[in-house]
């Protein structure tokens, strides 16, 4: 994924960034699908305006947390069987939008299992709040 922090709305922002967090889950719209689990990698960037996201004591509390993207990530697979990536796209970033300190978020998914002639099939999602 390439950074968004070029956009005029996102220049005084910092990414965050998580980057093939494998998870395996029932995905899928096919009977086959509905069988088993598929691997999937999904792929975050948060853009936090810098004076939300600058420590000034090297605390955890001063910024966002990696582990709020990971463990909300988790929460949202573990609620059963999805049909679509688009969906599973769609609600993790309605997620992390929520989150008070996020600006914006871009969110894609990949099955790198479905096909053999190619690295994988996917999609992507990008939001950005008006105000903050």
């Amino acid at each position: 994924m390439h950074s968004l922090l070029i956009h005029p709305g996102l220049m005084d922002c910092r990414r965050l960034f998580l980057r093939d967090y494998e998870v395996w889950i029932n995905i899928g719209v096919h009977d086959f699908e509905k069988k088993g689990e598929q691997r999937v990698l999904i792929n975050v960037d948060l853009y936090i305006p810098l004076a939300m996201s600058t420590p000034k004591a090297d605390e955890l509390d001063e910024v966002v947390d990696y582990d709020f993207i990971r463990r909300t990530i988790a929460g949202r697979v573990k609620q059963g069987h999805i049909h679509l990536q688009e969906t599973l796209c769609d609600d993790v970033l309605a997620l992390m939008m929520a989150h008070p300190r996020v600006r914006a978020a871009r969110v894609s998914t990949a099955k790198p299992d479905v096909y053999p002639d190619c690295e994988a099939v996917g999609c992507e999602v990008f939001a950005m709040k008006k105000d903050l």
